[in-house]
């Protein structure tokens, strides 16, 4: 792939992730899916994401969350250890030369089908679809695990989820409870399947975002680019960083 592609400014990196931090139907799935058999675990390595469309005044560091992951109360340490699960996958899933490689394709698919004028922040979509797409790709790769994924979420008392955030943020939060009563119900990440679903959903994140809604020829990029995230997975998730023997 030329250089040309690859390089991305620190302008234009702090632009889309700007955008990406008001996100929230983004890889939950694939934060979440070694861990099936922990439910709070698993729901804290949403949290971060989730607390974006939530609350977004909401943010978690390490040096609050660390010492609630110590804390004698398995559900609680459970929980803390999830975030910090999520902060470390994080940090090393956009370093990946993978990120860069498939999210520059996604971004050049748009401008081709989509991104005549720039109006759709192109560089934005790449990221965030890159992203959507790997939980595809995960979900049809691993039949039934969705459910389990779903499952786990059953089993968390909303309430003491609220106040662990609370316990482990700078800013409180009394809309936690409600979002994680809706999520279970909704379960749109059964609609990635489905790329005019999945259409659907991202044109959630455009109001959301207040940028202009995308038209159907998307479509074509959501079929083209999972076909490249399905090749480049694991350059996206590195077997030594994303284990899934025990899946």
């Amino acid at each position: 792939m030329p250089a040309s592609i690859l390089t991305i400014t620190h302008r234009r990196l702090r632009t889309v992730l700007c955008y990406v931090k008001k996100v929230s139907c983004v890889n939950y799935f694939a934060h979440g899916i070694r861990y099936l058999d922990r439910p709070y675990f698993l729901v804290g390595t949403a949290m971060p994401d989730f607390l974006s469309v939530v609350d977004r005044r909401v943010r978690f560091r390490s040096r609050h969350v660390e010492p609630v992951a110590s804390d004698p109360h398995a559900n609680t340490s459970e929980f803390a250890a999830g975030v910090l699960q999520h902060l470390e996958d994080d940090r090393w899933f956009h370093k990946t030369r993978g990120f860069f490689e498939v999210t520059s394709e996604l971004t050049v698919l748009f401008r081709k089908h989509v991104d005549g004028d720039d109006r759709f922040r192109a560089s934005f979509l790449g990221h965030v679809v890159t992203e959507l797409l790997l939980d595809r790709v995960l979900i049809a790769d691993h039949p039934g695990t969705l459910d389990r994924y779903y499952e786990a979420w059953l089993q968390i008392d909303r309430e003491l989820v609220q106040q662990l955030v609370n316990r482990m943020s700078r800013e409180p939060t009394d809309r936690l409870a409600a979002g994680l009563r809706l999520f279970q119900e909704e379960r749109f990440l059964y609609d990635y399947a489905d790329s005019e679903r999945l259409l659907y959903r991202l044109n959630q994140v455009m109001k959301r975002v207040k940028l202009p809604p995308l038209p159907d020829s998307t479509i074509i990029v959501l079929t083209e680019g999972e076909t490249i995230v399905r090749d480049c997975w694991r350059d996206l998730l590195p077997s030594d960083r994303f284990d899934l023997s025990q899946v």
